[in-house]
């Protein structure tokens, strides 16, 4: 399926505001949002089913050619099976009148999404983990999301309320005079709507081709740095010298003690039970509901807290230099789990991604996961063996500069801004530095696989990294090149 693309000068943006339904709506919500998950197992079930029969087929000796024909995963022919099927099958007939056909396309449409993903992934032709073939969705943990492409989207002219297909006009929680103003003066236009349940309140986020003008950022030619920690939130470190301190707001340990003492009245209720079929009390969902609200508050005031860092930063500096860091890694670290889950360091990541590319002419670098910033010394361009974790102050054995591990990496970060004026854009990925080998593996922060206990034939260290020539300390001295600072 073809991607769309913006006119020249539009950029395609999302506009999101909560909604305010009433007993009615809410259960159409509900019912679209359900149509759309029942569909998407439809779709599942469809397809996967001739494979299981053409499993069982050859287990019967059938020859290859006399087998059930494969079934097709593309949108239009997911969407001309259920159209015939939907009148005749018990599990849509009765119903199915009920909803707008934006609800079934929707699930068959993230039908199509999920095959294709399967097949690339399959074929080696899709970044990241193998994934496997899709699967049904419970009722009880699927996402309520529908998506709206047809029909009748529009804010209405007081800017409160908005128009959806088959649901009617519903009420929004906050003005949507800002997309409304843009509709009206014709610098926008609505392509979707998207219709979503989550923390605890119903939001619609409208998809819309509009008008973007890049503005440039405050101080263009300065680069920065940003080292992200558990202790220290971020801290910047620019080309002029400056350096910043956001401290980590820790919004979860802040309300962990009223957390756990909501989880325990929820544990003295009588919740519900899958295998007798047992009904929650109306006690239970009471003390549910007041839980529920602690982690939706904590999640808002985390979301708010990081668009503001990442808006000041993208709007003040011309580039800026982040890290590839292995999130998911680090949350396999159950002593480091929470605090690193409570920081966001990818929502940060992917934040810089889009406001820079989008928003301002800022150029985003990142630097390679494995580039060591916080063992490389900032002065003279030393480069440590090892660096744990504890050690918060940085001293270096051959200059004598004495600096917080954090201020260091920000700084050495900062500096790695020259050396990407070329290549892909990846920090330690420029297409004019050479493949060269790695020292003892000191520029590696964790490690993939257990290392060896008998050492190679292979060069102790002193290798040359990208653009530097540094030493490593406490293994061998080397005439280098000191790393400068601008």
């Amino acid at each position: 399926m073809k991607r769309f693309k913006p006119q020249p000068g539009f950029v395609v943006q999302a506009f999101r505001f909560a909604l305010d339904p009433n007993a009615g709506q809410e259960a159409a919500l509900r019912s679209h949002c359900g149509a759309a998950r029942a569909a998407y197992n439809w779709a599942v079930g469809w397809v996967t089913g001739s494979w299981w029969q053409r499993a069982a087929e050859e287990t019967y000796g059938i020859p290859q050619a006399q087998l059930t024909a494969w079934r097709p995963w593309s949108l239009p022919a997911l969407r001309k099976a259920f159209n015939e099927a939907k009148r005749t099958d018990p599990r849509f007939a009765a119903w199915w009148e009920d909803n707008s056909k934006e609800a079934y396309n929707t699930g068959l449409a993230n039908a199509s999404a999920a095959f294709d993903n399967y097949a690339k992934s399959q074929q080696g032709k899709r970044r990241g983990k193998r994934m496997g073939a899709p699967r049904f969705k419970s009722k009880r943990k699927a996402r309520l999301a529908c998506r709206f492409t047809t029909g009748a989207i529009r804010v209405e002219g007081d800017g409160r309320h908005v128009t959806l297909p088959r649901l009617g006009t519903l009420r929004t929680h906050e003005p949507a005079v800002k997309l409304l103003g843009r509709v009206q003066a014709g610098t926008a236009r609505v392509l979707s709507a998207t219709v979503r349940h989550e923390r605890g309140r119903w939001f619609v986020s409208f998809q819309v081709e509009t008008a973007r003008e890049i503005t440039k950022v405050a101080r263009p030619g300065v680069a920065v740095g940003i080292d992200l920690g558990v202790i220290t939130l971020a801290v910047m470190a620019d080309s002029t010298g400056e350096i910043r301190a956001v401290p980590n707001p820790r919004h979860l340990d802040v309300v962990l003690r009223q957390l756990r003492h909501a989880s325990r009245t929820v544990s003295r209720r009588q919740g519900p039970d899958r295998r007798t079929g047992q009904k929650p009390s109306r006690r239970w969902e009471k003390a549910n509901t007041a839980r529920n609200k602690v982690h939706h508050r904590v999640a808002n005031l985390r979301e708010d807290a990081l668009h503001k860092l990442t808006t000041a930063v993208a709007t003040e500096y011309g580039t800026i230099v982040v890290e590839d860091l292995n999130a998911a890694g680090m949350l396999k670290n159950r002593r480091l789990a929470r605090q690193v889950a409570d920081a966001g360091f990818g929502e940060i990541r992917r934040q810089l991604a889009y406001k820079t590319r989008q928003r301002h002419a800022t150029c985003l670098v990142v630097a390679d996961r494995w580039f060591p910033s916080s063992k490389i010394c900032s002065g003279c361009g030393a480069v440590r063996a090892k660096l744990p974790l504890h050690v918060r102050i940085y001293r270096c054995d051959l200059c004598g500069l004495v600096i917080h591990r954090d201020v260091n990496a920000a700084h050495n970060l900062a500096a790695l801004a020259a050396a990407c004026t070329t290549g892909t854009g990846v920090a330690g990925d420029q297409d004019t530095a050479p493949v060269v080998s790695k020292p003892r593996g000191a520029n590696r922060k964790t490690r993939a696989i257990r290392p060896r206990r008998t050492t190679g034939t292979g060069r102790a260290g002193g290798a040359t990294l990208p653009h530097q020539r540094r030493t490593e300390t406490r293994d061998r001295h080397q005439d280098t090149e000191a790393l400068t600072l601008w």
